[in-house]
């Protein structure tokens, strides 16, 4: 019988071949200009070669002051539509399809300029305190994610996933912890997801293909989110059109985290289940029985890896040998396969 992680995942006429995804992770390695590089073409397309199904492209700040470092990715300009394109054809060469991570950094911006959140509260004693958003700022946002996915189609992504999670803007909306407003945008629950519900209603406009969005389910905090708070998060999400949560968790403010192997699979378990729509599970997530676990006790859809595939690009061949599949080597490979 055919392995779970080795089947194809179809999702809105989009066919990954396999369920294995890369997690973004940013690079650090453009400059100011936040164009993409020659690194970024290698690191990439090297995944797509070692048979990753879904390529998902690093946090990319859909304005200059939403960069998490000077060095970010950025798509706030169409001046950066021809390198991401370029990582696109090149990724879909060989077999994989590929998506962005539409990101704003909010309060955790390491920044010489101005940088915004939803209330005038830092990260904590090493970063700088943000300027609360007014109405005017919070609609520029929205207006910049919606460029953002503009030039995502213009540059030819399969897939667009929204950045909701690791404390950058959106999850600052989301989570009391980092929202202490008193309008419309914050207090009860509704409110607090008011920004990220705008935002996909904006970024719908430009995009009508698959879109993922990315939480962070437990914030490890007594006064923060838990996956049961994401689940009616999750059902409003699937009401608008959102095809899967990618879920993570943590670091919208500092907290004790203890990291095990599939720590985080609960939380995408539980808000599959109880919300009823597609999740992807991170989250030190290192081998095929592992992931093939999980896979088949239905607990996600998609596994999602990051340092796994920093040790190993060909992570894919290593765990269908474990799983005893066979998959295509590319023709150059073959000997060596």
């Amino acid at each position: 019988m055919k392995t779970k992680l080795f089947s194809p995942y179809t999702v809105k006429g989009v066919t990954i071949k396999n369920r294995i995804v890369m997690s973004p992770m940013c690079m650090y390695s453009s400059d100011e200009s936040g164009k993409v590089k020659n690194w970024h073409l290698t690191h990439y397309t090297t995944r797509a070669v070692g048979q990753v199904g879904l390529i998902m492209v690093e946090a990319t700040a859909v304005s200059s002051e939403g960069r998490i470092s000077p060095r970010d990715l950025g798509i706030w300009s169409d001046e950066h539509i021809d390198g991401l394109k370029n990582i696109v054809s090149l990724s879909k060469e060989h077999g994989a399809k590929v998506a962005i991570q539409l990101a704003h950094a909010g309060r955790k911006a390491e920044l010489e300029e101005e940088i915004l959140a939803p209330s005038a509260i830092a990260f904590d004693e090493s970063y700088k305190t943000p300027k609360e958003m007014t109405k005017e700022d919070i609609q520029n946002k929205i207006q910049n994610f919606k460029e953002g996915a503009r030039r995502a189609k213009a540059a030819g992504f399969d897939i667009i996933e929204i950045h909701g999670a690791h404390g950058y803007l959106i999850n600052e909306f989301l989570s009391p912890i980092s929202n202490k407003r008193e309008d419309e945008y914050g207090g009860s629950a509704q409110n607090r997801y008011r920004f990220l519900k705008e935002v996909i209603e904006a970024v719908k406009e430009e995009w009508n293909g698959p879109l993922f969005v990315r939480v962070s389910a437990f914030d490890y905090l007594d006064e923060g989110l838990k996956a049961d708070d994401y689940v009616p998060f999750a059902k409003w999400m699937k009401e608008q059109g959102v095809d899967l949560i990618d879920v993570s968790s943590g670091a919208v403010a500092p907290a004790p985290i203890t990291a095990y192997p599939g720590y985080q699979v609960q939380f995408a378990d539980q808000i599959k289940n109880e919300a009823n729509i597609d999740t992807g599970a991170v989250g030190l997530i290192t081998n095929g029985f592992q992931a093939e676990e999980i896979l088949r006790n239905n607990r996600a859809d998609l596994v999602f890896l990051a340092r796994e595939l920093l040790r190993d690009p060909y992570w894919p061949r290593t765990v269908a040998k474990e799983l005893r599949e066979e998959i295509q080597a590319p023709v150059q490979y073959e000997y060596g396969w």
